[in-house]
């Protein structure tokens, strides 16, 4: 069973207090040099969790990625135009 998570791009002020951030969800990435922290939670509890970083001291905005609202799969009802550019 695949649970549904959804990603946050937490804005931080400080490095050391953001290892607590492991507590809300899955911390995947943290950025020294521009302060942010890309964490994937529970679709479900999102807006709770939201809620709940938005609080923290060290934590100046918090941004949800659209990643799983974007489309990945394509058509390929396009023609070929190679052939008109060979030479």
């Amino acid at each position: 069973m695949l649970i549904e998570r959804s990603g946050l791009i937490v804005w931080i002020t400080d490095l050391k207090p953001a290892r607590n951030l492991e507590r809300y969800g899955t911390v995947h990435y943290t950025s020294r040099k521009l302060l942010y922290v890309v964490m994937y939670v529970h679709k479900e509890r999102l807006e709770d969790t939201i809620r709940t970083l938005q609080k923290l001291p060290y934590v100046k905005k918090v941004e949800r990625s659209y990643r799983n609202e974007i489309k990945t799969e394509y058509d390929s009802n396009i023609p070929d135009k190679t052939r008109f550019y060979s030479l």
